[in-house]
């Protein structure tokens, strides 16, 4: 059973991975540099800030530094544990792959940390902002989904990888956004 998951998994990555072209490369590329989100961060900085006010932003910093610790870490405890090889080391496929960038990275890719922190970022602004801002929710769950497929775009991880770091990413940032409304409500407006 998951011989033949994993076996699926591998097939679904050559099809997506097969997808592309040197035409879209540069945007996949974009999307995928963790440095490309930075004006998306101020944004959602700005409008904690804006709807919030000074002191609760400082709270959603400090929210925001643990949950991205706290995934960040969990990936790498998982991806030393699994040690899922990533597409590219992987010797059954890795003729087949299209590497978009200069290197592969790590050895080991389950589950995708990129993933994990967009979604979990996403997750967490979704329930910190969404009854005040409409359509962020959409906006960020479609930004955090381009980035987890961008992964695969570019020959670094597998759909379960992704699939993988999503889950968690929003399972994390629900959680984390819920602990900040707390100590919101524990330490007053």
């Amino acid at each position: 059973m998951l011989e033949e998951l994993i076996q699926q998994d591998k097939e679904l990555f050559l099809f997506l991975n097969g997808l592309g072209t040197q035409v879209w490369d540069g945007l996949w590329l974009i999307i995928t540099n963790k440095f490309s989100a930075i004006p998306l961060y101020a944004l959602l900085l700005f409008l904690v800030y804006k709807h919030l006010g000074a002191k609760h932003t400082l709270v959603i910093l400090i929210f925001v530094a643990l949950l991205i610790t706290a995934t960040d870490q969990l990936a790498n405890f998982f991806k030393y544990g699994v040690q899922r090889l990533r597409p590219c080391y992987d010797e059954e496929i890795n003729t087949m792959v299209r590497l978009v960038k200069k290197s592969c990275g790590g050895k080991f890719g389950y589950f995708s940390a990129h993933a994990s922190n967009a979604m979990a970022l996403a997750s967490f602004f979704s329930v910190i902002l969404g009854s005040r801002i409409k359509y962020i929710s959409i906006f960020l769950i479609i930004w955090a989904v381009l980035v987890g497929y961008s992964r695969i775009y570019i020959g670094v991880h597998f759909p379960l990888d992704v699939a993988t770091g999503m889950v968690i990413g929003a399972v994390f940032g629900w959680l984390f956004a819920k602990l900040a409304i707390f100590a919101f409500q524990k330490f007053g407006p």
